[in-house]
């Protein structure tokens, strides 16, 4: 019985580290990718696919682990989905050609992609319904975290020790797993008997049934304008700035003081959202990103570009901890890691196709500021579809 009481507080450390070490390894890889173009002379393209590579594991991830996690349980696809990232991108870092390296970021992905909707799927059947948004937006408040320690490394250790030193960091999370086999209790909400009474199938069918389908429209059209716009820019973050002319050490000095700024996006975004709702932060947060996107793209003063990059920064991460505090709320327990799963795969097809896009965009000659008008256009669709089909589920009891 000791296994399932967990407080509030250790449940939120326990799931945040591993999210905080996704991030470090997402975040990482934007600038590897800067580095591996100095290293290997790679195109745009070959930039681009990189990113899209990642993405394409994460989608494949989200759906085949958000499926299981309704037939085997959170915790045991919690713990798989961070062996195998961690794993993969430690013996990434051993790679010498480009077409092994994109082989283990796909598997890489895949674990990112599994692990992500899980935990917030895990961390909201465990909380209480006055609490709940604001703790799993202070679970994805460790994704900042992540992306500092990101930035710390890759500032420090990549110009000094290459990139494949800090890629062996990135592996550490796989002795965190080990831990977490002991320490972590599976969901209250999830039932293993009710799981084998029904199929994979009936599963996916049931997110798509009468009661659920404008929900679920309303997720995969938001998922994918978020994820899309985020992997555009963010994965292409140190490049752009390489673009417009800084050296890659400056780069990842302003990207670093642009980071710094999700952390209040965060805590901001947690505040808020058991006082105005899901649906008032997400809006808010991702219109505010769409207008930084404009500004950041266009910027052509150092002091304008650092400024709307931490604006960016706070509204977009701020927006991702709404989207996964959203996203669970919308489906009972018996389907929630499925279709919390599906939403964050069909999210993650726009991660494949935004850094694709950024790099044959950039090889045609287009510039910074129509690519991010692009993205900025993309998140504003997602907003009108939410503002006008979107339920609210503050404090709702989930089913």
């Amino acid at each position: 019985m000791a296994e399932k009481t967990i407080s509030q507080k250790k449940l939120l450390g326990v799931a945040g580290l591993g999210w905080m070490f996704d991030a470090m390894d997402v975040g990482m890889l934007s600038f590897v990718i800067a580095a591996l173009k100095a290293d290997w002379d790679l195109t745009p393209q070959q930039m681009g696919w990189i990113g899209s590579v990642n993405s394409i594991g994460m989608a494949v991830g989200a759906l085949v682990f958000g499926v299981f996690a309704d037939r085997v349980g959170r915790k045991n696809i919690f713990i798989i989905t961070l062996l195998m990232f961690s794993l993969a991108s430690g013996l990434s870092a051993l790679t010498t050609t480009l077409a092994a390296f994109l082989i283990l970021r796909f598997f890489v992905g895949m674990g990112l992609g599994g692990e992500l909707p899980v935990a917030s799927t895990l961390v909201s059947e465990s909380v209480s319904a006055k609490d709940r948004g604001r703790v799993v937006v202070l679970l994805e408040s460790f994704w900042a975290f992540g992306w500092l320690l990101a930035a710390v490394i890759s500032y420090f250790v990549i110009p000094t020790y290459g990139w494949q030193a800090a890629l062996v960091i990135g592996a550490v999370p796989a002795f965190y797993a080990l831990y977490l086999r002991l320490k972590l209790p599976d969901s209250p909400a999830f039932s293993p008997a009710k799981a084998e009474k029904r199929t994979i199938g009936q599963n996916m069918r049931d997110v798509w049934s009468k009661k659920y389908s404008r929900s679920t429209l309303v997720l995969w059209v938001v998922w994918f304008t978020v994820v899309f716009s985020y992997y555009g820019m963010f994965l292409w973050l140190p490049s752009v700035m390489v673009i417009k002319g800084f050296s890659m050490i400056q780069s990842f000095e302003y990207v670093l003081i642009m980071t710094l700024a999700q952390l209040p996006g965060y805590f901001s975004a947690a505040w808020l959202i058991e006082r105005a709702g899901r649906k008032f932060v997400l809006v808010t947060y991702l219109l505010g990103t769409a207008a930084s996107a404009l500004v950041f793209g266009n910027a052509e003063s150092t002091s304008i570009l650092i400024v709307s990059g931490m604006l960016l920064s706070f509204f977009n991460l701020g927006a991702w901890g709404a989207l996964y505090a959203y996203t669970p709320e919308q489906y009972p327990a018996v389907i929630r890691g499925t279709g919390t799963g599906m939403a964050a795969a069909v999210g993650r097809i726009g991660g494949i196709l935004g850094p694709l896009l950024v790099g044959s965009l950039v090889a045609s000659g287009q510039s910074i500021g129509f690519i991010f008008g692009l993205f900025c256009a993309s998140i504003v669709i997602g907003v009108i579809v939410l503002a006008t089909l979107g339920r609210e589920t503050k404090q709702v009891e989930l089913e």
